[in-house]
């Protein structure tokens, strides 16, 4: 009898290991899900055949203007992105790109860009940004993030989540929240 449980077990095992090294997810899937969520507005997949990559990609809306006039800019807002091989989500990817976009007529975070998240029993800190000032846009401001799922989810999970960018507080909206929860909801392969 007890062999039968082992065996079993072991049967079990082997088939929860071998579906999770399958799960994937496909393009089709993915925009499914997206459309299910009533996110594509701001959540977009797109396939370059060229390169023979695809592109999960959000754009939040502005933050609060009171948030923005403490800060000295006239808005911001952010993006996230990451590319995979083909047309099927095979792994949830370890990092994803975000990017604060700063519209200002001079710059407020060239000195000081450090982004941290206030969680319940802990601060994120998320580190310095990748500073950039396009020629083009001399008033548009870009801060480069690299942020695993799993700390965006914290910061997804939060009713009220604050944080800083450089020396100056901000409040995510809670349909960014929503925004963030969608986004990593159809980056999950599970």
């Amino acid at each position: 009898m007890k062999n039968n449980h082992l065996v079993t077990l072991a049967i079990l095992t082997f088939t929860l290991t071998t579906l999770n090294a399958f799960a994937q997810k496909t393009n089709d899937t993915i925009a499914s899900q997206i459309k299910s969520f009533k996110a594509d507005k701001t959540i977009t997949l797109s396939y370059d055949d060229a390169s023979k990559t695809s592109k999960l990609f959000a754009r939040a809306e502005n933050f609060p203007e009171a948030d923005a006039k403490k800060a000295g800019i006239q808005a911001m807002n952010f993006g996230m992105a990451f590319f995979y091989v083909g047309q099927t989500l095979t792994a949830q990817p370890e990092m994803i790109n975000l990017t604060f976009m700063v519209l200002a007529k001079k710059p407020v975070f060239a000195a000081t860009h450090n982004w941290t998240v206030t969680l319940a029993k802990e601060t994120l800190d998320l580190g310095e940004a990748r500073y950039a000032v396009k020629n083009s846009e001399k008033n548009v401001e870009y801060l480069n993030f690299k942020i695993s799922p799993a700390d965006l989810a914290k910061i997804a999970a939060l009713a009220d989540a604050k944080f800083k960018l450089g020396t100056f507080e901000f409040s995510f909206t809670p349909v960014q929240l929503a925004t963030l929860r969608n986004f990593l909801a159809v980056s999950d392969i599970h």
